[in-house]
């Protein structure tokens, strides 16, 4: 059956089509996001939700979404998506960054310059009949130093078309290395003394825990005098009223605003200031920029309903469609490696390690992460995902590490996890050969090769004989078909493991006689999805 998505809001007709041709069952009613009660009774239909910013995804909207796979914004903000939420829930939420990241970026521009040159007061003044050339005096871009904070996406492309104006940059950025900032041509400050050298500032990041109010009253006080600022980026990064104060002092020169700390502003003291130019959050209000974001979300969700490609996700890690190919068969591996755990697992986990080794060592770890997480916690929650898996992990305290190392021994490569409870330490690992079969290698430090299968076996004994006489006696007398049989051991009459693979769910009456044997210190039945 093919997937189902619905259309919310409006979107260009061009990303209903590419529903279509890519084979989706698309609704397309954009007028739906406003009205609530129809919206919440329908969603329980689709399994992907393409919105803008009208339709509000709130916690109640997914709580009903029970077949909901992946909600796809049409732009960069996500504020109208309850992300924990959707989360918990094991939803995808993906945004669309880089649609609209040159006009946001061509408006943060447009916006330095005319408050530069106090182009809205004298358009206004001049439709009225006065003629106030003495009253507006402006000031050269060029030579100029632009204080850009936050220099990625759309902070570079500013930053590109500053230089082309002649201007001096440089940019304050926690997460940019000295390499880039030679590449795009910067120079990389502290926030401290950015403040204290720049004639403009614009700024071009998130809005989180770090950087809101990131221009406070006290940071404001650090400003050259005479600076302008532009915020096209979020609301909620400067403090309006302090900056409304120095700009009547005279402190602060001019500012250019696209986005305010409450949207819709219909009141902010920064309004009805002569040396401010606001604009209603048009960033990204261009013809081609909400042409762009409608068909990257609807390429984006078709990837992922059809192929398991997950593009500019924000609570997920992202896998490309040709990482997909090549991962699919370690992202299976992780989960099997995670849920032999969970299975095995009584008593609450502390603390999960995994080692990924040579080739695996290269891939998407934070993919192959989230899935071994999910397969850990499937036992206690069937219904946990990739999305959802890390969120619970979180809230139940556990401590997830990662470690990577070169290939080490005779595999390409292998992922190794082990499992920290109160009580003991598991731990399992597994490869893919060259077939794109996942297999079990070693458990507990003891080497085995076992393909996974939907039904297996597990067993834990001292080598001594018998032990592959009563596994295959019982099973039989059991009417359970052994497909494959693994036996692993740490030395001469040490600790030994068996593992079966076997053609249907082995019966508790079977289990019973194992343990009657006296044999087998554990005994226990798995099953897995493959």
């Amino acid at each position: 059956m093919a997937p189902k998505v619905l259309i919310s809001d409006k979107l260009s007709p061009a990303a209903v089509q590419i529903f279509k041709d890519r084979g989706i069952d698309v609704t397309f009613e954009p007028d739906l996001g406003k009205d609530k009660a129809k919206l919440l009774s329908m969603i329980d239909q689709f399994d992907g939700l393409a919105i803008r910013s009208a339709t509000k995804a709130t916690e109640k909207l997914i709580e009903a979404a029970s077949n909901l796979k992946v909600i796809g914004r049409a732009g960069i903000g996500v504020d109208n998506v309850d992300i924990p939420a959707a989360s918990k829930k094991g939803i995808i939420v993906m945004n669309t960054p880089f649609g609209n990241s040159i006009t946001t970026a061509e408006h943060a521009v447009a916006m330095m310059m005319a408050v530069a040159r106090q182009i809205p007061e004298a358009n206004t003044s001049t439709h009225a009949g006065k003629w106030e050339k003495s009253r507006f005096m402006g000031v050269e871009l060029t030579s100029k130093t632009l204080g850009v904070i936050g220099a990625g996406n759309i902070g570079s492309i500013v930053i590109d078309r500053a230089q082309g104006l002649k201007m001096k940059v440089v940019a304050y950025d926690p997460f940019l290395s000295e390499e880039r900032a030679l590449q795009i041509g910067v120079e990389k400050l502290e926030l401290d003394e950015l403040l204290a050298r720049s004639d403009f500032i614009t700024m071009h990041v998130p809005l989180t825990e770090q950087t809101k109010n990131i221009l406070s009253r006290d940071n404001i006080a650090k400003l050259k005098k005479g600076v302008r600022i532009i915020n096209c980026a979020r609301g909620g990064l400067v403090d309006e009223a302090a900056l409304a104060e120095a700009l009547k002092s005279g402190d602060v020169a001019g500012a250019a605003f696209d986005v305010f700390a409450v949207e819709p502003a219909t009141d902010s003291p920064l309004f009805n200031l002569p040396n401010v130019v606001v604009t209603p959050h048009l960033g990204a209000a261009t013809t081609e920029a909400q042409e762009n974001v409608a068909l990257q979300v609807a390429e984006q969700m078709s990837d992922y309903l059809l192929t398991g490609a997950v593009t500019n996700a924000i609570n997920m890690p992202s896998i490309s469609a040709e990482e997909a190919k090549i991962m699919g068969p370690w992202i299976k591996l992780s989960g099997h490696l995670g849920n032999f755990i969970g299975q095995m697992s009584d008593e609450p986990i502390k603390a999960i390690n995994i080692l990924f080794d040579g080739e695996a060592s290269n891939m998407n770890l934070k993919a192959l992460t989230a899935a071994t997480i999910a397969g850990i916690m499937t036992k206690s929650n069937p219904d946990t995902n990739m999305v959802s898996a890390p969120v619970i992990a979180k809230e139940r305290g556990i401590k997830v590490s990662t470690t990577k190392q070169d290939q080490s021994g005779a595999f390409e490569g292998y992922v190794k996890v082990t499992v920290v409870t109160a009580k003991r330490e598991r731990s399992i690992a597994g490869t893919v050969f060259s077939d794109g079969i996942p297999r079990f290698i070693q458990i507990k430090g003891i080497n085995i090769d076992a393909e996974v299968g939907a039904h297996m076996l597990y067993t834990t004994n001292e080598d001594v004989p018998g032990i592959i006489g009563a596994l295959g006696h019982t099973m039989g007398s059991h009417g359970v078909n052994i497909a494959n049989f693994t036996l692993g051991r740490a030395g001469i009459k040490g600790e030994a493991i068996a593992l079966l693979y076997v053609d249907e769910p082995v019966p508790a009456a079977a289990i019973d006689a194992l343990c009657d044997t006296g044999l087998f210190q554990q005994v226990k039945p798995l099953t897995f999805d493959v």
